[in-house]
């Protein structure tokens, strides 16, 4: 009895300690690598709240000629390395007359002054494919990629990748994909794997297919990073500037002041009108605005406006989730059930509720995340993480707190759970 009152006290403290680290961050070592986890003051925003840098991309070489396929290709390799940095809020447009691409990104999180050699490293230069065995073995590279295109499958099922390699990678894929039937050969931009197919059986004679249900995007996105890899030149950006805040300085602190202001209002509804789940409630609803801060902050996950709409809409969501529990076991307290009975009744009967909502805007954020591009990439991953949260915090975080709260002798009274009547 004693240890699961303590529950309530375990779960402030790992919100606390949560908090703490959304908060300020921390920095550790393990070993000889040292690591920092970011905290809120180092959020990366989007260009709409906190500005960025347009830089301009062309041949290092001024004779050379690059054609559309290939800017198109090395427009890819920039998009692969935004998307793996997490930096959703970008702009990339090819300009096939001048050979030149232009990106436009927003400043890192401790950027102070714009610096064009940032820029440059923040992006990196033409990327370097390479194929792997599953032993991360590297087995030809993709100058030896004469060709990438995407073009409808044989099976009439989506689209494949055509692939042709030179002389020299003709007889390197023969002799990696006799040696890998039956297993997979992956392919890697720098050290991230982009995929991973199947070796049916050995491949001869330099062309090769890869199939697997691709949409014509997914093909054409995947042709064009393989191509990458064979860019018969190199990028230099020479032309670079800041770019200002298109919602001006001050919108992000306006903004912080009424979201403060809005949660203040909403922890005192929920304490004066459902009591001690209301109290419960307010711990539960930290605990989630604790963990999108931790989940934009920690991979530096770019915070655009949208992404911010997303967090507003997950936090209502998270004090539905409490409202709808906490109704639950007042309906049950005022049907004549104990108060242990009627928080075990409120939670079983509010949770289909809480997941049929919640699980059907899941859905939502995961195909806006997958399939989306800028903005909406932000608005969905923050969405989805915000609705992952409410599982943890309105439903599994605030099931803990109150069932402990409830074993104090002094804190059985019905009044305390919205009934009238007397403890039994």
């Amino acid at each position: 009895m004693r240890g699961r009152k303590v529950n309530f006290f375990v779960t402030v403290a790992i919100i606390a300690l949560l908090g703490y680290l959304s908060a300020y961050g921390v920095e550790f070592s393990i070993g000889n690598s040292e690591y920092k986890l970011k905290g809120a003051k180092e959020m990366r925003y989007g260009i709409d709240i906190n500005g960025g840098i347009e830089a301009i991309y062309e041949p290092k070489d001024p004779e050379e000629k690059p054609t559309e396929d290939q800017l198109e290709a090395a427009r890819a390799v920039i998009e692969t390395r935004l998307d793996l940095k997490n930096i959703t809020d970008r702009d990339i447009t090819v300009d096939v007359d001048n050979a030149m691409i232009i990106v436009r990104f927003p400043w890192k999180s401790e950027e102070i002054e714009f610096d064009p050699q940032q820029a440059i490293a923040e992006i990196g230069q033409t990327a370097m494919l390479t194929f792997r065995d599953p032993d991360g073995n590297i087995l030809l590279k993709g100058d030896t990629v004469k060709s990438s295109k995407a073009q409808p499958a044989q099976n009439n099922r989506g689209y494949e990748i055509a692939l042709e390699f030179n002389d020299e990678g003709a007889q390197q894929f023969e002799d990696a994909t006799r040696t890998l039937t039956g297993k997979n050969m992956s392919i890697y931009m720098d050290e991230d794997m982009i995929s991973s197919p199947r070796v049916n059986e050995a491949i001869a004679g330099g062309r090769a297919v890869i199939t697997g249900d691709f949409t014509t995007d997914e093909a054409k996105k995947l042709s064009n990073q393989i191509s990458s890899g064979a860019l018969p030149f190199s990028l230099k950006s020479e032309n670079n500037n800041t770019i200002s805040p298109t919602m001006g300085k001050s919108a992000l602190s306006v903004m912080l002041k009424a979201a403060i202001l809005a949660f203040i209002l909403i922890c005192l509804f929920m304490l004066f009108y459902y009591r001690l789940p209301g109290f419960v409630a307010v711990f539960a609803l930290s605990l989630q605005v604790i963990g999108q801060l931790l989940a934009l902050s920690v991979p530096q996950f770019t915070l655009t406006l949208p992404g911010i709409a997303a967090v507003i809409l997950s936090i209502g969501m998270g004090v539905d989730a409490n409202i709808i529990s906490s109704e639950r076991i007042k309906e049950e307290i005022r049907d004549g059930k104990s108060v242990g009975a009627a928080i075990d009744a409120g939670f079983h009967k509010a949770f289909s509720s809480v997941f049929d909502g919640n699980i059907t805007v899941a859905i939502v954020a995961v195909i806006l995340w997958v399939y989306g591009s800028g903005t909406m990439i932000s608005f969905g991953y923050s969405l989805l993480t915000g609705v992952l949260l409410n599982f943890l915090a309105g439903v599994t975080a605030s099931r803990i707190m109150i069932r402990a709260l409830s074993r104090f002798d002094g804190l059985r009274k019905p009044w305390f759970y919205g009934g009238r009547r007397s403890a039994q």
